[in-house]
């Protein structure tokens, strides 16, 4: 009798996980950000499992793949979008695309996660990684100088920025803007929104990430909330990435502090098995001390897979690029061999032909 109740139990919780899963993955068809009364954006399920397989695909080594990507398996999600421009900073090996979605009327600017060595390596560099580069006209606010570098001092900003102001005059003014990014390609993702609101004038910016690492302190984390509102960074379960570098909650104005807003991606699981994610969308203060952090951040796995999307390089350790010569029309590439595709702009006389690059990330990241 008492093993029959506890099947009964069981089956109960199951079928209650189901019907919480079905809530959640029937909800918010409409995919831009609205916000609530007090004018605080509201987090949207379905806009967030459309932008990580934006996030997902900057990953493609392939070049040709990556400018005709259409995304088969996403259910009509990405329906109509276009890339417009894939940069490749070969000497820092950073990728990133900026395309057109119709069905959302935004530019979706995506940034690609960690590629040069190991996520391994990676996570260990940065678990010691100090405070130290002070954000320009922002007093007391402190950032990660490795990530604000990868942004700021690559070709990857004035590319970006550059392929933002052709969409604009080809798809006009009004257009929305999404970045989005992976891990580090998350990082980059906040500092270009911040940049576009900043320095570029932008009005309509949304930010989405996907297990950020900490880039800047609570000063900064204060003045970026301010001037980007519309960001979430979506955490998955135990990923590690999000708690690093370290916030020490006894020390908060010397130490990393997150910028809000979090979502919590919970999963729910029966007998091993997972069935989904419970999503928590976190409080306003970016360090919740009820999400993420009320669990050790543990999981390479969980960083790397996103509502069932794998978020990664074909291969570690080296920067492969392959392009066919049917992307010759496209391409251009400066006189450090960065490359450059895109729909836009008239292609330079100096064809890049098909071959594999392998270059040295940045070291100080």
């Amino acid at each position: 009798m008492l093993q029959m109740q506890k099947v009964g139990q069981k089956r109960c919780l199951f079928l209650l996980s189901i019907f919480a899963c079905l809530l959640f993955f029937s909800y918010g068809r409409v995919l831009k950000l609205k916000s609530d009364d007090d004018g605080r954006p509201v987090y949207n399920h379905t806009l967030a499992i459309t932008l990580v397989e934006y996030a997902s695909a900057v990953y493609m080594s392939d070049l040709t793949e990556l400018f005709t990507w259409t995304c088969e398996r996403c259910n009509g999600l990405t329906k109509g979008f276009e890339v417009i421009e894939i940069i490749v900073d070969v000497e820092h090996c950073l990728q990133a695309y900026v395309g057109v979605a119709k069905d959302l009327n935004a530019i979706v600017i995506a940034f690609r996660g960690t590629q040069e060595h190991s996520i391994q390596n990676w996570v260990e560099d940065l678990f010691w990684k100090q405070l130290d580069l002070n954000y320009p006209d922002m007093p007391d606010a402190m950032v990660h100088h490795g990530f604000y570098s990868a942004y700021h001092n690559t070709t990857v900003r004035p590319a970006v920025l550059g392929a933002v102001k052709r969409v604009k005059k080809s798809y006009g003014e009004n257009i929305n803007i999404m970045v989005t990014g992976h891990s580090m390609g998350g990082a980059m993702a906040s500092f270009c929104g911040l940049d576009l609101v900043v320095n570029e004038g932008e009005e309509n910016v949304q930010v989405m990430t996907f297990g950020q690492p900490r880039v800047g302190n609570a000063a900064f984390a204060s003045y970026y909330s301010l001037l980007v509102p519309n960001t979430f960074r979506i955490i998955h379960d135990h990923d590690m990435v999000p708690h690093l570098p370290p916030y020490y909650h006894l020390f908060p104005q010397k130490t990393y502090h997150h910028f809000p807003t979090e979502v919590w991606v919970k999963e729910l699981s029966y007998s091993n098995p997972v069935i989904c994610g419970m999503e928590k969308v976190c409080d306003n203060t970016g360090e919740d001390p009820t999400c993420s952090r009320s669990v050790r951040g543990t999981s390479i796995s969980d960083h790397l897979r996103y509502f069932g999307v794998e978020l990664m390089c074909e291969t570690w350790r080296r920067c492969t690029i392959v392009m066919s010569h049917e992307m010759e029309s496209y391409s251009r590439k400066d006189s450090k061999g960065n490359i450059f595709l895109s729909r836009l702009t008239v292609p330079s006389t100096e064809v890049i032909e098909t071959k594999t690059l392998s270059k040295i990330g940045i070291s100080s990241l």
